[in-house]
């Protein structure tokens, strides 16, 4: 069968994987699962047999289906070994995992769709509200981040060294959410130069949303 990745392409999470699969060379047919039409694809049974979790994204290959963006990574690190998305050296490692963790642990799952849709549904916060909510949490996650990362010794090009790691793979996109929403990124010139030297890469690059659709 031939690799499918279901996924919503304004999607962080799904577009953490295109890069990991694009780094890695494996081919994939992109399966689209639209968060908008219809009140959501993810809630259709069709895809809620595939994952029951109803989100995105799903990647599916001869041997397992699997969702959570830092499971199939993860996977394809351990199925693919180059080029490795961790540091050989252990400090290094552990710094890539904290990295990634502020992302996909404290950032993204307060900025997400499923969460703002709850706000507006829930807690009838209006537009306004829910913006100011969405600002408030991802300028405060990639302020820590530039924290940490101008704190590191010895400039390097990456988030953690010389060579791209999972670290970088989750920074992408989420400085192409903070650009997709027009956050001012003058205070984080840390991150916007990792997020430069990443996007002269083609993995990067042709995982954007723009290239993808």
């Amino acid at each position: 069968m031939m690799n499918e990745l279901h996924e919503f392409l304004l999607s962080a999470a799904s577009y953490r994987v295109r890069i990991g699969l694009n780094l890695k060379g494996v081919k994939y047919q992109s399966v689209a699962v639209s968060l908008v039409t219809g009140g959501g694809e993810q809630h259709l049974p069709e895809y809620r047999s595939i994952n029951p979790q109803g989100m995105v994204p799903t990647y599916c290959d001869q041997d397992i289906t699997l969702s959570q963006s830092m499971a199939i990574l993860e996977y394809l690190d351990e199925r693919f070994p180059e080029p490795a998305f961790l540091p050989g050296d252990i400090l290094r490692r552990a710094r890539a995992r904290q990295l990634a963790q502020i992302i996909t642990c404290d950032i993204h799952p307060l900025t997400n769709l499923r969460v703002l849709a709850y706000l507006r549904s829930v807690f009838k916060a209006d537009q306004n509200a829910r913006s100011t909510w969405f600002r408030h949490w991802l300028l405060e996650g990639l302020d820590v981040l530039e924290i940490w990362l101008t704190a590191e010794r010895g400039g390097s090009k990456y988030c953690v060294g010389d060579a791209v790691s999972m670290a970088d793979i989750c920074l992408v996109p989420q400085m192409y959410q903070a650009r997709r929403f027009k956050l001012l990124l003058d205070d984080f010139p840390r991150l916007c130069d990792i997020e430069s030297a990443c996007m002269e890469l083609d993995a990067f690059r042709d995982a954007e949303p723009e290239q993808t659709g």
